[in-house]
């Protein structure tokens, strides 16, 4: 597939040189990912206009309720106990006990980081895996001393960490047969470990490919034969893992999970735990905070009155938010991204559900344009829409100086016109190839427009072909996983193909295969990711980095068990919701 290509960040900021080198660095961008250009046109008929509902329902979250949230975790003691329970988990990440017992520190940092403390740690995780790299991975001859636990949970920690620990290392788990030898299979939390690290294998690594099948069959027949033994725990770990791994998981998520599943474990570290479930209600009480100024937003933006046809999901874009980056330095990133996602979601809404065509044509034109003036040929409904898009846009443009064509031009304008496309797909009974359906529908999920807008709030260095592959990537994951969970839903309601359809139509495959196919898709993309993931300077570019990946996360997350639980959220979503946002980790409360 071909790479999106979104702007060039490391511009001046000269509006008129910046419009003419934007465009130059876009490299003729919709001549190739657009295969309609919409022009203006009235809208002259006098006949009555027929308009489709989605039939979403209401938000489940009341403007007062969200504004009524407080937070008992805060004040001087809970900032005290936890400064101390920093220092003492801080001390227990050794250098010398990297040295001396390996797995027991690796051990510990993936407990930090699925507790979702590891921020804290950061430069004690980094100077014990460099020490553990060294002395143990660098080299054939070190690693063939390791078994296979010591082995997979090193290489994924590393890897995660950018060292390219090469597939070799498990190059020797088979028997004559091609089995995994017997006595790697009596290693059940080695072999969960190299299931979980065989999902950051890079393009044309077999050996990992290999190694995620037999291990995978594996664990299943243990789960169903109930040969695991009495270790809860552990069933619960396989369990986790075979529904989604790890890699594919948002880390607050995993947080909220694995704070529970530590609980169970024999070997807890009660001061560890303790810091987690401290941690968790200090940054939800943060989160709350966020997210009550981002229903004042809404609120005084009005859309969730005005457009009865769209999705009303400003809490559900605020879980997004925080799935993209929860740590509470970055409170101003999440409101913005909640800002993005509830724009972008009524925009899709007006382009997939409630506009005609040529209001469509008229209202791509007026973002071109960026003018105000441009609202007096839109429909009513439009005016409001545009006015409330251009007004958010260019105040966060204001707060951020920035210049809002940077924010605006090109990426936006592409946006429109690609659901333009897709409007008139729609229009015209027209089914797109695969490869045509998913380069201009990459683009209609909208991650590379928010995305181009995220850079530009997290100060990241890195730029060109590795940028335009990381929002390739990610807009890819997030497309595939959208279509997985919201197809059914979306033909019902009258849309165009997506691209299990699409691939359908094409090949002539059962939806079965096609579900299948466009899994491989996810897998294929992800090895992209991860290559482009290995090879980023950080910190700088760290936090857009995280940010990308996070949101295709975010919606292998949401629509796992193949269904818009977005759109119309479920118990299963609403209790996610509810965890994350409002119901604190049990815990002591310090009087």
């Amino acid at each position: 597939m071909g790479s999106i290509c979104i702007y060039c960040m490391s511009l001046p900021f000269s509006p008129t040189s910046n419009h003419r080198r934007i465009r130059n660095y876009m490299g003729g961008f919709q001549k190739q990912y657009l295969t309609t250009q919409p022009t203006t046109m009235a809208v002259t008929t006098n006949a009555p206009i027929v308009r489709r509902s989605a039939n979403y329902p209401p938000s489940l979250w009341s403007y007062e309720y969200l504004q009524s949230l407080t937070n008992n975790y805060v004040g001087e003691e809970y900032e005290t106990r936890s400064l101390s329970l920093k220092e003492e988990v801080k001390m227990m990440i050794s250098e010398d006990a990297a040295v001396q017992d390996p797995l027991s520190t690796l051990k510990f940092v993936d407990d930090l980081q699925r507790l979702g403390v590891s921020y804290h740690f950061e430069y004690k995780i980094n100077s014990v895996l460099k020490i553990l790299y060294h002395c143990y991975f660098d080299s054939q001859e070190k690693w063939n001393k390791s078994d296979l636990n010591l082995k997979a949970l090193g290489f994924r920690l590393l890897r995660q960490h950018g060292y390219l620990i090469p597939q070799e290392i498990f190059e020797d788990i088979r028997d004559e047969t091609g089995n995994i030898k017997a006595q790697l299979r009596e290693d059940i939390v080695g072999m969960l470990n190299l299931y979980e690290a065989s999902f950051l294998a890079v393009e044309d690594e077999s050996i990992l490919d290999e190694a995620r099948e037999l291990t995978r069959q594996c664990l299943k027949e243990m789960l169903e034969k109930n040969s695991i033994g009495n270790d809860q725990c552990l069933v619960m770990l396989i369990s986790h893992a075979l529904e989604l791994p790890l890699l594919w998981r948002p880390q607050r998520f995993e947080a909220i999970w694995f704070i529970e599943a530590y609980k169970t474990r024999s070997d807890k570290n009660s001061l560890l735990l303790e810091l987690a479930e401290l941690d968790f209600n200090v940054l939800q009480g943060i989160h709350q905070e966020d997210l009550k100024y981002s229903s004042r937003w809404w609120n005084d933006l009005g859309w969730d009155k005005k457009f009865s046809f769209a999705r009303d999901r400003l809490v559900e874009s605020f879980m997004w938010a925080v799935g993209a980056n929860y740590e509470p330095r970055h409170g101003v990133l999440r409101r913005n991204i909640t800002k993005l996602i509830s724009l972008v979601n009524v925009i899709d809404d007006v382009y997939d559900v409630y506009g005609t065509l040529d209001e469509l044509k008229q209202f791509s034109s007026a973002v071109k344009r960026w003018d105000i003036n441009a609202i007096e040929e839109l429909p009513d409904y439009m005016k409001i829409c545009f006015l409330g898009f251009y007004n958010t846009i260019n105040e966060m443009a204001y707060s951020t100086l920035i210049n809002q064509e940077l924010l605006v031009l090109p990426i936006w304008a592409d946006y429109c016109d690609a659901n333009t496309v897709e409007a008139e797909w729609f229009n015209s009974g027209y089914i797109p190839t695969l490869e045509e359906y998913l380069k201009n529908s990459c683009i209609t999920i909208s991650l590379p427009v928010i995305l181009s807008n995220i850079y530009f709030f997290t100060s990241s260095d890195i730029t060109g072909e590795a940028m335009q592959n990381v929002v390739h990537c990610s807009s890819m994951i997030l497309r595939l996983a959208d279509d997985l969970g919201t197809s059914s839903a979306e033909l019902q309601r009258g849309d165009i193909p997506k691209s299990i359809q699409c691939y359908m139509h094409e090949t002539g495959a059962t939806e079965e295969n096609a579900r299948e196919y466009i899994k491989k898709l996810i897998m294929q993309t992800w090895k992209k990711l991860n290559k482009e993931r290995m090879s980023v300077n950080y910190p700088r570019s760290g936090i857009f980095i995280e940010c990308a990946t996070n949101l295709g996360r975010m919606g292998q997350f949401t629509y796992q068990h193949a269904s818009d639980a977005f759109g119309s959220p479920d118990d299963w979503y609403k209790s996610h919701e509810i965890s994350l946002l409002f119901d604190p980790k049990s815990q002591r409360i310090i009087t």
